[in-house]
């Protein structure tokens, strides 16, 4: 099974809009086509993102809605212990975990909004796919 680190502006992506590739990318994940990879650092950038209400104010979801979704995605996910700091120094120093896990996890792709920063690392991981939602669904029909 393919396994990804879906980056949490995807995440926030398919809660707000029901419509569009982050949509998608958590029902395949959700049902099982896809395989999520989460540690610690990811795990809390969640929550955190979960406690801004101000995010949410125009989400159809409630509040328990949206923790109970995050629960279900993790409870169909890998968890990933870190034991090696790779530090890729990306643009955005708070997206350098999102790499180590995906290397820690054995990750064949990030999903993320932010395809940018990642492909500007010093230390690059030619096997790891950096995709933004759309063009991860488009990858998986056509690899």
């Amino acid at each position: 099974m393919l396994k990804a680190v879906i980056d949490t502006n995807v995440f926030v992506s398919a809660l707000l809009s029901p419509d569009g590739g982050s949509r998608e990318v958590l029902r395949q994940a959700l049902s099982g086509r896809l395989k999520p990879v989460f540690a610690n650092a990811l795990f809390a950038e969640y929550e955190a993102l979960l406690g801004r209400d101000e995010l949410w104010a125009h989400c159809v979801l409630s509040a328990k809605e949206r923790d109970e979704l995050l629960d279900a995605v993790i409870a169909v996910s890998d968890w990933v212990t870190i034991h090696f700091l790779w530090r890729p120094n990306l643009a955005d120093e708070g997206d350098n975990h999102v790499l180590e896990l995906a290397v820690a996890g054995g990750a064949q792709a990030i999903i993320t909004a932010n395809v940018r920063d990642f492909h500007q690392a010093e230390l690059l991981f030619p096997d790891i796919h950096i995709l933004t939602p759309g063009a991860f669904l488009n990858w998986r029909k056509n690899p």
